[in-house]
C-alpha cells in the first residue's frame, strides 16, 4: 500500500518535471534549475521510502556471550604450571594466582598490616610463564588472590593496625606485584577477620578504588561463602563498594556435600538476592570438598541458570587438584561456556 502511494507520487513528479522542460516560459532560466533541483530531491526521497517499504527491517541480534572462566592456582606446590591446564579459545579465561597475603613468611607468622608477600609456587608460576601463556593465548588474563584461608599452618587473619596505614601500605605492595608479574586482576578472598565489617569494607573498598582508578588492574572479585562470619564482611563492602566489583567467586562448594540441583539453584537465588546486580560465578572444588559436584550434576544446573540468562561464569577450586584427573572438569566447564545453546 505505501510503495505504491510512493511510486504515485513519482510518476507525479516525472510529469511536471517533463511540463517543466517543455514550457517555454521557464526553458533555460535559473528559476527552472532551481525548481528541477528541489523536484529531483522529492523523487530521491520517495524512492527511498517505496525500498524501505518493500524490504523488511532486520531487528539486531545480540550478540552472545560466553560468560568467564575462572581457574584458582599455586596455592597446594604441586608444581601446576598454566601451561598444563586446558583453554578454551572461545572464552575468556582467567587465572587467579594463589596467594598473596599480607603476613611474614616466618614459622610462626605474624601480620604485617597491608605489607602483601607472595606466597604461591613461585618456582612454576613466574613473570615470564605468565608473558608466556598470555602471548600464547590472547583469551587469558592473570589476577591474584588475596587472603586465602592459612599461612603455615595458621588463620590468614584480616588485622589492620589502622584504615589508613592498611590502605597505603597495601597499594604499594600490591601495585608493586601487578607491574612484578604483569597481573590484571584481584581477587579478594579474606575468611578470617580480626577486624569489625565496616573496617574491613573501608580497607578494601579504598584499595579496589584506587587499583581501578589508576588502571593497575582491569577486574576485580570477591569471594565471599555462606558463612554467617564471613558473609557479614562482604556484604558490608558489597554496600558501599559494590560498583567497583566485577564478579563475585561464590564458593558454593562451601555448601555441605550432597548438596542436590534444587538446593543448588536455591543458594545461587539467595545470592543473588545477596549480591544484587552482581556477576555472581557457580563453583565447585576438585579437591573432595562440599556442595553440588560435576558427578551430581552441578553441570545440569548451569544449564539451567544458562537457560535464565543468569549464567555469568564457572570457577573451579583449584587447578592443583584437577592435575590428577587431567583437568577434565575444566574441559567440560568450558565447553559449556563456549557452547551458544543449552
Amino acid at each position: 500500500m505505501h510503495t505504491t502511494n510512493a511510486l504515485l507520487k513519482e510518476k507525479y513528479f516525472n510529469r511536471h518535471l517533463l511540463w517543466l522542460n517543455t514550457n517555454k516560459k521557464y526553458k533555460g532560466s535559473i528559476q527552472l534549475q532551481q525548481i528541477m533541483k528541489y523536484l529531483k530531491f522529492c523523487i530521491s526521497l520517495l524512492v527511498l521510502q517505496a525500498l524501505f517499504n518493500i524490504f523488511p527491517k532486520i531487528e539486531a541480534v545480540p550478540a552472545f556471550c560466553p560468560g568467564v572462566f575462572r581457574e584458582y592456582i599455586g596455592a597446594e606446590g604441586k608444581n601446576v604450571t598454566f601451561s598444563d591446564v586446558p583453554i578454551n579459545p572461545n572464552i575468556e579465561f582467567h587465572f587467579l594466582l594463589s596467594f598473596a597475603i599480607d603476613y611474614k613468611n616466618t614459622k610462626s607468622p605474624e601480620p604485617t598490616n597491608g605489607d602483601f608477600l607472595v606466597y604461591w609456587d613461585t618456582d612454576n608460576l613466574t613473570p615470564s610463564h605468565i608473558s608466556s601463556i598470555k602471548a600464547k593465548h590472547k583469551n587469558v588474563k592473570v589476577g591474584m588472590s588475596l587472603g586465602g584461608d592459612t599461612v603455615n599452618g595458621k588463620n590468614a587473619t584480616f588485622t589492620p593496625t589502622s584504615i589508613t596505614s592498611w590502605v597505603r601500605n597495601a597499594i604499594y605492595s600490591i601495585t608493586k606485584i601487578v607491574k612484578e608479574y604483569n597481573l590484571d586482576a584481584i581477587d579478594i578472598d579474606h575468611e578470617h577477620f580480626n577486624a569489625d565489617p565496616d573496617t574491613f569494607a573501608e580497607c578494601i573498598g579504598r584499595l579496589l578504588y584506587y587499583l581501578k582508578q589508576n588502571n593497575v588492574v582491569t577486574y576485580t572479585s570477591i569471594a565471599p561463602y555462606a558463612d554467617d562470619s564471613v558473609q557479614v564482611h562482604y556484604l558490608a563492602l558489597w554496600r558501599k563498594y559494590g560498583h567497583l566489583i566485577d564478579y563475585v567467586n561464590f564458593q558454593f562448594y562451601a555448601y555441605e556435600k550432597g548438596t542436590t540441583i534444587p538446593q543448588f539453584l536455591h543458594y545461587f537465588e539467595t545470592q543473588m538476592y545477596n549480591y544484587k546486580g552482581g556477576k555472581i560465578l557457580v563453583s565447585f572444588g576438585t579437591d573432595n570438598s562440599g556442595g553440588l559436584s560435576p558427578r551430581h550434576g552441578f553441570f545440569d544446573a548451569c544449564s539451567i541458570l544458562k537457560s535464565q540468562g543468569t549464567l555469568h561464569g564457572i570457577f573451579i577450586w583449584s587447578a592443583d587438584d584437577s592435575i590428577k584427573d587431567h583437568f577434565l572438569y575444566e574441559k567440560l566447564s568450558q565447553n559449556l561456556l563456549a557452547s551458544a545453546t543449552v
